[in-house]
């Protein structure tokens, strides 16, 4: 299952799109004014389809906003007559777009595909807002500056961030990331979330929250 979000100021598109993908078992959110959008909400999302031809703001202004904070596909809705323009569209952050009228099988392959994509790409990095993990090359980017963290650190970085808003504490932390047999101890833990917190006030980031008594959490 995942979370999409439609814009589109045709509530007979929306309803199509909804009683498409919600056969496919996707959480389908329909926005009819695109001035309506809760950007605070706008993380939860998979994927967000747009309308481009839209009242007071446009399919283009908008995904330009919503680029800027958001990682996820998004797929622009045409008329066949705007397909020259989407040239332009592509170039502020979109993926794809699917030409209107667009029949069932197209649009479900189209979401399909691309949340696969997506999901492999999550399989090798974990964003947030501000900052992400490039799994492969084991490396913790601060918008997009790779913060130097020793080994010991950055798998503590990326354990909580598997997990947020978990709380772990000292003895957890040291079990999933150094093993059982480590000679290591919770002062070890201690040392390098210290550490880790340092280098990253250059960076005014805070993501590793201690919980008094208990442990530690990542908060996005």
């Amino acid at each position: 299952m995942a979370y999409i979000l439609a814009v589109d100021d045709e509530p007979g598109i929306l309803d199509m799109i909804q009683s498409i993908l919600m056969k496919d078992g996707h959480h389908v959110t329909c926005i009819a004014a695109p001035q309506k959008v809760d950007y605070t909400k706008i993380n939860s999302f998979d994927l967000i389809l747009l309308d481009v031809m839209m009242p007071e703001i446009d399919g283009f202004s908008l995904c330009q906003k919503l680029r800027g904070q958001v990682d996820c596909p998004i797929v622009f809705l045409t008329a066949k007559s705007e397909e020259d323009s989407l040239v332009n569209g592509l170039a502020l952050g979109a993926d794809d777009y699917i030409c209107k009228p667009f029949g069932v099988m197209e649009l479900r392959a189209r979401v399909s595909a691309h949340l696969r994509r997506e999901k492999r790409e999550h399989s090798v990095r974990i964003s947030f807002e501000r900052a992400c993990f490039n799994i492969s090359a084991k490396q913790f980017l601060v918008e997009n500056v790779v913060v130097p963290l020793t080994k010991g650190e950055y798998e503590i970085c990326e354990f909580l961030a598997r997990n947020p808003g978990q709380v772990f504490s000292k003895e957890q932390i040291l079990e999933n990331v150094f093993g059982f047999d480590s000679e290591s101890n919770e002062n070890t833990i201690i040392t390098h979330i210290k550490n880790i917190r340092n280098k990253l006030q250059a960076f005014d980031y805070a993501p590793i929250k201690t919980i008094w008594g208990v442990g530690y959490k990542w908060e996005k």
